[in-house]
């Protein structure tokens, strides 16, 4: 009995996190409360306090799941062996399929929430970035390494405009609802760390399709 009750708990723990995470990606961290959780999953709010003492918790556990499938995500990348551009063209493809889900990536949501935050989720954003740039930077190392990527500065400099370019070309192309401009914008800024990478970074991320 103790068995099936831990596993019900770690299940609906779950389903309040996904609840969560998809209200974060499309309302923010301040356009819910707990009782639109509780609504959507039939639960009493006194269960999910029983999951999440407070909405701070809850939202830094909410970062942690997100950024341990990003890693996740750039590990496998990473495993492919395949060369730096193709890598930066991969990083762009995960950023395509959130907005393609009508989504904005969550930390990018609650960064522009940051003052707002509690510590602690704050602590957690930044990390979030840092991670992602610091992948970003071993990349552009290898491709200036290659001679198949070329950029002027430092690589981390380089690795933030890439970060802060598609964040931006995100939430720009979100209200018109037109995955073409995330498309165009993605290609365009990767073409520039060279030709080669933009025109692969294009076909890539192809036309859009649902």
């Amino acid at each position: 009995m103790a068995a099936r009750s831990g596993r019900s708990d770690e299940g609906t723990a779950a389903r309040i996190l996904d609840v969560a995470e998809r209200l974060v990606q499309v309302r923010g961290f301040n356009g819910f409360s707990y009782a639109d959780i509780a609504a959507e999953l039939h639960i009493t709010k006194a269960a999910l306090h029983y999951h999440f003492a407070s909405k701070a918790d809850l939202g830094e556990a909410l970062i942690t799941r997100y950024a341990a499938r990003f890693s996740g995500a750039l590990d496998a990348v990473d495993s492919d062996g395949t060369g730096a551009g193709a890598k930066l063209t991969a990083y762009a493809r995960l950023y395509q399929r959130v907005l393609l889900d009508r989504k904005m990536c969550l930390c990018g949501m609650l960064a522009a929430e940051y003052q707002t935050l509690p510590q602690p989720m704050r602590d957690a954003v930044i990390s979030f970035f840092d991670y992602s740039e610091a992948w970003l930077a071993g990349v552009l190392e290898q491709g200036q390494a290659e001679g198949s990527l070329q950029f002027a500065g430092s690589a981390r400099d380089t690795a933030r405009m890439i970060v802060g370019g598609l964040e931006g070309a995100m939430l720009v192309a979100r209200p018109y609802g037109d995955i073409a401009r995330f498309q165009a914008a993605a290609a365009s800024l990767l073409a520039g760390l060279s030709p080669s990478v933009g025109g692969s970074a294009l076909a890539g991320l192809g036309p859009a399709t649902a």
